[in-house]
């Protein structure tokens, strides 16, 4: 799909005024990828990411050849490993939520505050869209291209946020399989929201290295809540994972 990335920025920012933010209604947005793709089909995943680097559609392509179509979660995860700025138009219920992801400043803009986007329905959004970033960081030298200050938030509790309460239920493929897991050394989790049994299980992988069967045995834990969990760690850059320790189970 060609895209026009200046058009639609200029679209988006005629919505956005100061406060909250007066979304783009996803019927509107989906018109104007087909007028832009020239009716090819928007929900087709490889028209929506033919505008990214080979390596990184190739990474979001194989949820597609999979059967499924790759879900936020999976973009993120895709787009840190590649350590790629993107632009994500995120559908929650009849609106658009532009998601911009800068994962080497450890960033994401976003137009809306972030408490309100964490605290939409996040099982329930679903990717439109996804594309290079045309935004640049703050202190970028290309300072047109940088957005309102108060727009941009830590990249961290976002990714937390979706792994916890997102989509996906189960392991992301890049921790999946007969593995055990404890938390890096020196893994800084204060930004996150950690208390309960997610604070009692965090404790335990700090000293223990454990596998998805056990996780799913602890108080407060079963199988999609360590799944959860792991996802979360491993998109804060601070899950070991073994193949070979005795621990390491299917």
């Amino acid at each position: 799909m060609r895209c026009a990335l200046r058009g639609r920025d200029a679209m988006f920012q005629s919505t956005l005024p100061f406060g909250e933010p007066d979304l783009m209604r996803a019927s509107a947005f989906r018109r104007y990828l087909d007028v832009s793709a020239r009716q090819v089909d928007a929900d087709n995943m490889a028209s929506r990411l033919s505008t990214l680097s080979p390596s990184l559609m190739l990474d979001l392509m194989r949820f597609e050849q999979e059967g499924k179509s790759g879900g936020v979660l999976e973009i993120l995860a895709a787009c840190i490993r590649h350590a790629r700025n993107l632009l994500i138009h995120l559908q929650s219920e009849t609106k658009v939520v532009p998601l911009t992801v800068f994962p080497v400043e450890h960033l994401v803009h976003c137009p809306m505050p972030i408490a309100r986007f964490l605290a939409l329905p996040l099982g329930e959004l679903s990717v439109l869209h996804v594309e290079p970033a045309m935004l640049r960081p703050p202190g970028d030298r290309m300072r047109a291209m940088v957005g309102e200050p108060q727009h941009y938030s830590a990249l961290g509790p976002v990714l937390w946020e979706l792994a916890l309460r997102g989509a996906r239920s189960a392991l992301l493929p890049e921790i999946a399989g007969q593995a055990a897991y404890r938390i890096s050394p020196g893994l800084n989790l204060r930004l996150l929201d950690l208390s309960g049994s997610l604070a009692e299980a965090v404790s335990r992988l700090k000293r223990d290295t454990t596998n998805l069967r056990e996780m799913a045995l602890w108080p407060g834990f079963d199988r999609e809540r360590a799944m959860r969990l792991l996802n979360g760690l491993y998109l804060q850059a601070g899950l070991m994972i073994s193949r070979t320790h005795p621990a390491a189970t299917n």
